[in-house]
């Protein structure tokens, strides 16, 4: 199927030469679909560390260890991102309830 461009608001089908470029444009988002859901995915799990740490500085202000809970919870984010080899996994994703 052919496709168009518009050029002084005429529409134009593209040459040869610019099919096979928007086709290698395609290619190149298609190939980077996996490592933008991963960027996505790592923000999230970093905002939720993040929204965290002051559990961790109370406990250590106070002199008092973090509760096992909550260790496990910022280790499952930690730990989310293991293994996980395409978007439909990344998008599978389920986070861990803060305790």
């Amino acid at each position: 199927m052919p496709r168009y461009k518009l050029v002084n608001g005429e529409q134009i089908q593209l040459t040869a030469e610019e099919e096979a470029a928007r086709d290698a444009e395609e290619q190149a988002w298609a190939d980077g679909a996996f490592d933008r859901a991963m960027a996505n995915l790592r923000a999230k799990r970093n905002s939720l560390l993040a929204s965290s740490d002051w559990e961790v500085i109370m406990a250590k202000e106070k002199g008092t260890t973090l509760s096992t809970g909550f260790k496990n919870y910022r280790q499952e984010l930690r730990d989310i991102t293991n293994d996980l080899t395409t978007v439909d996994e990344v998008n599978a994703v389920v986070f861990p309830s803060k305790p």
